[in-house]
């Protein structure tokens, strides 16, 4: 299972700009759980999944609007992941982020 506990600085290409946030993974049997803090304040990482470098996610949103963030990533070597967040109707957006030292 990639090794992803830990906290990641990480950035998403979105409409209103480049969201940051700071993601606190903790890894859990197969899976994984966790926290993103930014700006807008902190929400539950769940549904965390692991298929070799593989990342799965999901996140509930409130602002700046209730919706259900749907992210897929690969975790490359032991210090970064790329991926995506699917919004829905909003489209996708590309995702980055690299571990805190």
């Amino acid at each position: 299972m990639a090794q992803i506990d830990g906290q990641w600085d990480c950035e998403v290409d979105s409409p209103m700009g480049k969201q940051q946030s700071l993601l606190t993974l903790t890894a859990s049997g197969t899976g994984f759980a966790g926290v993103a803090s930014g700006p807008l304040g902190s929400v539950e990482i769940t549904n965390g999944q692991v298929l070799g470098d593989q990342l799965s996610f999901k996140m509930a949103i409130t602002l700046p609007m209730p919706m259900t963030l749907d992210c897929e990533a690969r975790l490359i070597g032991d210090d970064r992941i790329e991926g995506t967040v699917d919004t829905g109707a909003f489209g996708r957006f590309p995702l980055r982020a690299t571990r805190r030292g």
